[in-house]
Formats: structure tokens, C-alpha cells, sequence
């Protein structure tokens, strides 16, 4: 009779501790929800504008990983396209270059690596 409650308490322990266990992965998930060739093509940006060394390997390696901290891949992935359509010539683009919208979401980009840069440059 004894072992019998002994395995009730188990499984209770058990039953209760899965929903913290899914709300902790969930919680590492959203933290870590870019791709690993998002933060590479961040990462050899970075140095190719900062510095080719194993120094700056670390300081671009922290800012992607600041910046991921900060702002979903969802509008990391916005902003990127954005800019990316900026770059592009004529009068279809121009819409990424003038409306509030597009600056919002650059915006939040450029903020997301100003707090990058004074953490880890």
C-alpha cells in the first residue's frame, strides 16, 4: 500500500512539473528563434565591416545574439527586407523608402543594435 502511494506522488510530481517544463522550452524557443544562417550572415557582416579577427568573431557573435533578445525574428526578418528592398532602384521601391511603416520596423531594428553595440563593442 505504501509503494502505491509513493507512485501516486510520483506521477503527481510528474503531471505537475510537464507544464512548467513545456513554459521553460517555450520561454528558450522565443528567445532562440533565429535560424542559425540568420545569425551566421549577421555574424560575417559584421566582421566583414568591423574586422576579420577572432575578437570581432565574439563582439558580432554577442551583438546577433543581443539583438535576438530583443526583437522577434519575425520583425528581425521585416526589417532586414526592407532594407534589403531599399537598395533596390526605381518607383516600386520607393514605397520602402518613404512610408512610416517601413521606418518603424528599420526602426526597431536600429535600436535593437544601438543597445547591441554598447553591450558588447
Amino acid at each position: 500500500m505504501k509503494r502505491a502511494g509513493t507512485l501516486g506522488c510520483l506521477a503527481l510530481t510528474i503531471l505537475i512539473g510537464l507544464p512548467a517544463v513545456s513554459l521553460a522550452q517555450s520561454a528558450a524557443q522565443r528567445l532562440n528563434d533565429y535560424p542559425t544562417a540568420a545569425r551566421a550572415d549577421y555574424v560575417f557582416a559584421c566582421m566583414a565591416a568591423n574586422g576579420q579577427n577572432r575578437l570581432m568573431l565574439g563582439k558580432c557573435a554577442c551583438s546577433i545574439d543581443e539583438i535576438a533578445s530583443i526583437l522577434p525574428f519575425e520583425k528581425y526578418e521585416h526589417a532586414e527586407t526592407v532594407l534589403s528592398m531599399r537598395r533596390v532602384g526605381g518607383e516600386r521601391m520607393a514605397l520602402f523608402k518613404s512610408a512610416v511603416v517601413a521606418e518603424h520596423i528599420v526602426a526597431d531594428l536600429r535600436r535593437a543594435q544601438a543597445e547591441a553595440e554598447l553591450i558588447c563593442f
